[in-house]
C-alpha cells in the first residue's frame, strides 16, 4: 500500500521536534515523514552528538534517506488526530476529540485515514466497559 504524503507540502519541517507517540489507532492527516538520526550510531554529527531528524513530504524520499544513511532509523509518520481512541487501561476505550499531533510507525498508515463513526464502531466492537 502507498502511503499518503504529507497534507500540506509547505509545513513539512516546521512542525515541533517533540511529539507524542502512538496510540490513537485512528489518524486525519500525514504531517510529515520523519528519519532520526544517531551520531552514536554513525550518523553525521551535525549538533554536537545530539540526535536530529530530517522531514519529508512522502514517505519514499524518507526512505531513501534513511536507506543511504548511516546511523539513520527507518522513516516515522507525524501525524494529526482530530479525534481518537485514549486506552488508559486494556480494554477500556475513550473516544478523545481536538487536536493531538504524535509520531507513528509508518505500517499504523495502512488502516487508512479515520472515517465517520469508525471509532464509534471500534468502541462498540471492542470494549469491555467504554466510555464515549
Amino acid at each position: 500500500m502507498p502511503y499518503p504524503d504529507a497534507i500540506e507540502p509547505e509545513l513539512v519541517g516546521e512542525y515541533p521536534a517533540y511529539a507524542k507517540s502512538g496510540a490513537g489507532y485512528f489518524f486525519d492527516d500525514v504531517l510529515e515523514y520523519r528519519v532520526w538520526c544517531h551520531p552514536e550510531r554513525g550518523a553525521p554529527d551535525e549538533f554536537d552528538g545530539e540526535d536530529y531528524y530530517y522531514a519529508f513530504a512522502s514517505y519514499e524520499d524518507a526512505l531513501a534517506f534513511s536507506t543511504d544513511t548511516e546511523g539513520a532509523e527507518k522513516p516515522l509518520a507525524l501525524i494529526r488526530q482530530l479525534e481518537w481512541i485514549n486506552e488508559p487501561e486494556a480494554g477500556v476505550f475513550i473516544h478523545e476529540k481536538g487536536e493531538r499531533i504524535a509520531e507513528w510507525r509508518v505500517e499504523w498508515l495502512e488502516r487508512g485515514a479515520r472515517t465517520p463513526g469508525a471509532i464509534e464502531l471500534f468502541i462498540q466492537s471492542h470494549a469491555k466497559g467504554h466510555t464515549v
